[in-house]
């Protein structure tokens, strides 16, 4: 069932990126672009649950284990997640594994993590390297609650969120696939207020 659904995606990202690459250039075309763009958009929104999964209490702790591998899938090597606080001005960044075993321990009876107004704040941007670069932007609203369900805790982060678009080579069924993958890369606290 895993190798279909891989080799499912694969074949996704293969329809979306092929007319990219009988281009000549490493241009991207609007229409790609706008495919491109809707793949960010959806890792970001699939990080947004993944993130609440596992703040979320009742989540079992397997289940919390598994959606944090997921989690890790989404993002480049090296990246990481800041964490911010409306009693501190200091802005914490872990890397992303570290980031969720955190959200996982967090000392609270409940926590509600939910995102929103999630979208481009910055264009695609060539690299030298043949890279894409871009910035989406999320607002995150985070409620903490003790064992007789009372606030203890809540602010609203402004979150951005780097995106990486990169040209890359599979091999499905002995042919040479290319296709434009869309990694995450830090996610930086740029504010934090109370709710």
């Amino acid at each position: 069932m895993k190798i279909l659904k891989n080799i499912g995606f694969l074949l996704c990202l293969w329809a979306v990126s092929f007319a990219a690459f009988a281009q000549t250039n490493d241009n991207i075309s609007p229409a790609r672009k706008r495919a491109i763009d809707s793949l960010a958009l959806e890792k970001v929104r699939d990080l947004s649950k993944y993130v609440s999964i596992v703040g979320d209490k009742a989540t079992p702790f397997s289940e919390a284990t598994r959606v944090i591998d997921r989690a890790v899938e989404l993002f480049a090597e090296g990246a990481q997640m800041g964490v911010s606080s409306v009693n501190s001005k200091a802005v914490r960044y872990y890397d992303v594994r570290k980031y969720f075993q955190r959200l996982m321990a967090l000392n609270y009876d409940k926590v509600t993590i939910e995102w929103y107004n999630i979208e481009y704040i910055s264009d695609l941007e060539k690299q030298p390297d043949g890279r894409y670069v871009g910035v989406i932007t999320i607002y995150q609203k985070f409620e903490a609650r003790n064992k007789d369900n009372q606030i203890v805790y809540q602010d609203v982060t402004k979150k951005d969120i780097t995106v990486y678009v990169e040209r890359k080579q599979t091999q499905i069924a002995g042919n040479l696939i290319g296709f434009w993958d869309v990694m995450l890369g830090d996610v930086r606290v740029s504010e934090t207020r109370k709710k």
